[in-house]
């Protein structure tokens, strides 16, 4: 790819901002719209579940295929093509006539946006060849994120205040269409110099696996947890797992690597990115249908009750990028799983609900953990791998989010509906009482999930930690050498989110890692 000039670097830097704007505010003003969408459609807390899972599902079944096909036809393509169909589902969400043609049409959204983060990702890193810009240029695009997180609540419950529910989707159109125009004009096409070759077979387990798991745990309250029907979705979700681990180390040129599990960070990252996304998940669910099927707000009022969160959110990945990249991701893992448990427990022990102050002192300590969690995750994901394999390390610990925030919905989201509906309100929203009552199981997984990015933080850090990257690391470069395995023939080859940083991701040239470090930086 030809050198570009540095406004059109900007340029293709903006494009791909616009990208992630859209998919990163698609979800959180969906979450204020919830109550609404409910009402309308005459939707159980199920049904609630099923058009946030439905879409996140399907985003974390097809990342990696969606990062491997752009390596092997052209990102230019794959990129293009999902602006068109995230833009097409968006406008179909807007005139779905009921609960299940919604779903559907954010299954089609999700295929889209599948093709937009990594990719776009990649087209940066592609873009963007001197280390320092590169890492200037994540910075911003992960700074997005926190833009949609603060702005997300507030537009969201305006348009369904002013307008209605459908409007949320209404927004993505105009955007989705200047970006396909812009990518059409400015940037340009770009490969993998050896892309990974097709695996559909792991695709398949991966989608029957995830599937599968995430209806009998969203089925299981209303259909009864020993019901031959989740018994049946529950074993082929086993049947799944069993066949991923069978068969995907047998591939030369496997979906998912298990090899990279010998990595205690990386495996600490996977960990780390499902239980915080899940505690996200579960958090915004169990806070919009509180806040406005129980206190009565408008979606508005709702939006603007979860500003500290939001704001917290918004300022805090900036500092956390910065420790990251001058001290390492230990500090902000453990100040994250300590903040997330401890937000937790003031709901689940002290009611905060209830209380003004409690709650938002709540929301800010929930906002201070994910803030903190993100910028490590995919530095410590890429710790010590090999170039040639951070941007597939990168990629799994993105697919690692969507899996999290998927599961806490459907767990935290089952575990509301069992309780509200163990409460007596026939499957609706009951009162006050009720609902604290009843969400109390929720706030105690909440508070799981920061325990656990704190343990697994402060054990996948550390020296030992270190130690065993560093030789799965030579596992990896071993087998490249030796002319087989997935890395085999790739020294050097860029894939989806790599931006060649060195092992240990502190130069402030690792993919994501430094991301928010380099903004401050910059």
């Amino acid at each position: 790819m030809p050198e570009l000039s540095h406004r059109r670097r900007m340029l293709v830097l903006a494009i791909c901002c616009m990208s992630l704007l859209i998919v990163s505010l698609d979800s959180t003003v969906l979450n204020v719209a919830l109550p609404s969408m409910r009402k309308d459609l005459h939707a159980s807390v199920a049904g609630m579940q099923w058009t946030i899972d439905a879409y996140t599902l399907v985003l974390a079944s097809l990342l990696m295929l969606a990062g491997s096909t752009a390596d092997r036809i052209g990102r230019r393509k794959v990129f293009m093509a999902g602006l068109v169909l995230f833009t097409l589902g968006s406008a179909l969400c807007s005139v779905a006539p009921s609960l299940e043609t919604l779903i559907v049409f954010r299954m089609v959204q999700a295929v889209g946006g599948s093709m937009l983060n990594p990719v776009a990702m990649s087209i940066i890193t592609n873009t963007f060849t001197d280390p320092r810009e590169r890492a200037r240029a994540i910075g911003a695009w992960g700074g997005v994120v926190g833009i949609s997180m603060a702005a997300g609540p507030v537009v969201g419950g305006s348009l369904v205040d002013s307008v209605g529910w459908r409007s949320i989707f209404w927004i993505n159109l105009p955007v989705g269409i200047a970006a396909l125009l812009l990518t059409l004009k400015y940037v340009p096409e770009s490969r993998a110099a050896k892309a990974r070759r097709p695996d559909p077979v792991g695709q398949l387990l991966v989608i029957a696996l995830l599937g599968s798991l995430t209806y009998a745990i969203i089925e299981a309250p209303q259909k009864g947890w020993t019901s031959a029907e989740i018994l049946l979705f529950a074993s082929v979700a086993a049947a799944s797992l069993i066949g991923l681990l069978v068969y995907e180390p047998r591939r030369s040129d496997p979906l998912i690597d298990l090899r990279f599990f010998h990595s205690a960070p990386f495996s600490g990252a996977t960990v780390i990115a499902v239980s915080a996304f899940a505690a996200l998940g579960g958090f915004l669910f169990v806070n919009t249908l509180y806040l406005q099927d129980v206190r009565g707000m408008s979606a508005l009022g709702a939006g603007l009750y979860m500003l500290p969160m939001a704001a917290v959110v918004c300022v805090l990945p900036p500092l956390s990028g910065r420790v990251v990249a001058t001290r390492g991701p230990r500090i902000p893992l453990l100040v994250a799983g300590v903040a997330m448990a401890a937000s937790g427990l003031m709901f689940a022990l002290f009611d905060a609900e209830t209380d003004n102050a409690l709650m938002f002192t709540g929301y800010v300590l929930f906002g201070l953990g994910f803030g903190a969690v993100n910028a490590p995750i995919t530095n410590t994901a890429v710790s010590g791998m090999p170039r040639s394999q951070a941007g597939v390390a990168a990629a799994v610990a993105s697919t690692s989010r969507q899996i999290g925030q998927t599961l806490g919905v459907a767990v935290i989201g089952a575990v509301l509906a069992a309780g509200v509906s163990g409460a007596g309100s026939s499957g609706g929203i009951g009162p006050a009482g009720d609902f604290v009552a009843a969400s109390k199981p929720a706030w105690w997984i909440i508070t799981g999930c920061g325990v656990c990015v704190l343990v697994v933080g402060a054990l996948s850090s550390g020296r030992w930690a270190r130690g065993t990257a560093r030789r799965t690391a030579e596992l990896l470069e071993g087998a490249a050498t030796a002319g087989h395995g997935p890395a085999a023939g790739r020294p050097g080859a860029r894939t989806d989110g790599e931006s060649g940083g060195g092992p240990g991701g502190r130069s402030g040239n690792g993919p994501g890692g430094q991301s928010s470090s380099a903004s401050t930086r910059a």
